[in-house]
């Protein structure tokens, strides 16, 4: 190729490049304040009605269920508490959404809620797909199996060509689905939607076992009360089910918010900081602490919130080891791998600094 044609497709490619970051530039510039980390629409709509939408399950005891006042309890909700107190500082102002396994994603992407928490695994087809993104998690789980202990099964390989009741939609429908075909055993799927016409089809001996996260069927067994021994958590977990908690894709400032307000109750127990002691220990000297509560340094503006945002996350619902006592423990379910990364489990908060 001839020198002087070299010079032009080098001078042309030079001005391509500098063409295409001068547009890379301008997309900056147009891009909204939310994309580049400043404002959040999500937190403008929250703090405009003044009150958190959190989508959580139909009735699960342990993670959202509501109590003969018609006050919603469990893990689950006190995670969207700890959110309202960080972006609202007032933990009551949540309003609660119960959601199926099926309407639960398109209540995020519609805007119909803010924050789903919901017994939602993070899987990598629905981070992917749905437009929507997981900003942690707040219970490692797995797929189990309950079965009548008058069957005298004792392992889910003592299932080959049985029944097994469990949730259209779900990461748990695909898991057994899995489970069943790699071992070459058989079984009959009962798909139910609803969750409480799921588990009258498995104690009306409809399907030989009932199928879905560990902690669901911990909390069903729990309910059954004085009858909790007619029911056997078989031993096998079958799967990973990371339960996490949802926001739409874009509002980066959101994300971080609900992200970190997890991780500032995890820290805090790995702290010692309690919803007790949560005022005195403002005034501790070590450093962890003090920009953990907001006394030393300013990491809330960095949220969008004010500096005590994770004080009053702590006041309101603890932090995690307590909200773990208060509605997960007594459904008998041992912490394991949801303990503290310094206890043997995997929960292992950032730095926060």
């Amino acid at each position: 190729m001839p020198l002087h044609e070299t010079q032009v497709n080098d001078s042309m490619n030079v001005f391509s490049q500098q063409a295409a970051l001068a547009l890379v530039a301008s997309a900056a510039l147009a891009a909204p304040a939310l994309a580049q980390g400043g404002a959040s629409v999500t937190m403008d709509g929250i703090r405009g009605k003044g009150q958190l939408v959190c989508g959580v399950s139909t009735g699960v005891a342990g993670f959202s269920l509501a109590d003969s006042q018609g006050v919603v309890k469990g893990i689950d909700a006190d995670t969207c508490r700890g959110v309202a107190a960080a972006v609202l500082g007032d933990a009551s102002k949540v309003r609660f959404v119960p959601l199926t396994t099926t309407n639960r994603f398109t209540a995020l992407q519609s805007g119909e809620i803010d924050l789903l928490v919901r017994s939602t695994t993070w899987t990598m087809g629905r981070e992917s797909n749905l437009g929507l993104m997981f900003a942690g998690v707040n219970f490692y789980d797995g797929t189990g199996f309950l079965v009548k202990a008058s069957t005298e099964v004792k392992s889910v390989k003592d299932l080959n060509g049985a029944t097994i009741c469990v949730q259209p939609g779900t990461s748990t429908e695909l898991a057994v689905a899995d489970y069943f075909r790699l071992n070459k055993m058989t079984f009959t799927p009962i798909l139910i939607q609803d969750l409480a016409e799921l588990r009258n089809s498995y104690v009306a001996g409809r399907c030989d076992a009932y199928s879905t996260d560990l902690s669901g069927l911990a909390s069903f067994r729990f309910q059954q009360g004085p009858r909790a021994s007619e029911h056997t958590l078989l031993p096998e977990v079958i799967s990973k089910e990371p339960l996490g908690l949802m926001v739409r894709k874009g509002d980066d400032k959101f994300f971080d918010l609900v992200r970190w307000t997890l991780f500032a109750m995890l820290q805090a127990e790995e702290s010692g900081v309690t919803a007790a002691n949560v005022d005195e220990m403002q005034r501790s000297t070590n450093p962890d602490i003090r920009r953990l509560l907001g006394a030393e340094g300013d990491l809330g503006h960095g949220l969008g919130v004010d500096a005590k945002w994770a004080v009053n996350v702590i006041k309101a619902v603890g932090n995690y080891g307590e909200m773990w006592d208060r509605t997960v423990a007594p459904l008998g379910i041992p912490r394991r791998i949801n303990n503290l990364w310094n206890k043997g489990g995997l929960h292992y908060p950032p730095p926060i600094r």
